[in-house]
């Protein structure tokens, strides 16, 4: 009997499939897990809420760290993912950088503790907020210019300033349940606009 027969490959690509689809469940519930009980939550309550063993987690991420750092990856790749096809949707420019601009909030509104979790590790937590700048950056300004190619806003906002703005809104949101950023955004995406025709 002749091995590595193309009636063996399908098995090996299922099983791929199904590691592939384990590991996207771990990240999907430990995002949600860290944003309700921290980054600190025990590995178990992560791994029920994926529907997986603890030993699959393991396998996947052998460290608390790696698995953070996976996480936070993961947001960020879906936040510049979003970008475009907002973009492709959305009725206007300007709708698609508001309602990306939004979608930012939300990830570091819930990502509070992700950061944190790796702030021992400096060269860690340094290549993630280089990540964090290589994939949003260009989408935002992406958005921007189309926005101002459209009319809908003024030229010369820049992706870091506007981003960075955004960030320090954000600051100090969990700690000060009166204080709700997503108004002064608005009136920041607003400002963008210009002065409104009297």
């Amino acid at each position: 009997m002749v091995t590595g027969s193309p009636a063996e490959e399908p098995p090996s690509r299922g099983k791929r499939a199904d590691a592939q689809r384990n590991r996207q469940a771990v990240l999907t519930a430990a995002a949600e897990v860290f944003v309700s009980s921290g980054v600190d939550a025990p590995i178990r309550q992560i791994a029920a809420r994926a529907g997986v063993g603890m030993a699959t987690i393991y396998r996947h991420f052998p460290t608390r760290a790696d698995l953070v750092t996976a996480v936070y990856r993961h947001q960020i790749e879906a936040c510049a993912e979003a970008g475009p096809t907002l973009l492709a949707a959305a009725d206007s420019p300007f709708d698609a950088l508001c309602r990306w601009i939004d979608l930012f909030v939300d990830f570091l509104v819930t990502k509070h503790g992700l950061a944190d979790a790796l702030q021992s590790d400096s060269d860690r937590f340094a290549a993630l907020h280089t990540y964090f700048l290589d994939r949003l950056l260009p989408v935002c300004a992406h958005l921007l210019d189309a926005a101002a190619e459209s009319g809908e806003i003024s030229p010369g906002t820049q992706p870091y300033e506007l981003l960075r703005g955004i960030g320090n809104l954000c600051v100090g949101r969990e700690n000060d349940p009166r204080y709700d950023p997503r108004r002064l955004i608005a009136l920041l995406l607003q400002g963008l606009q210009g002065p409104r025709p009297t």
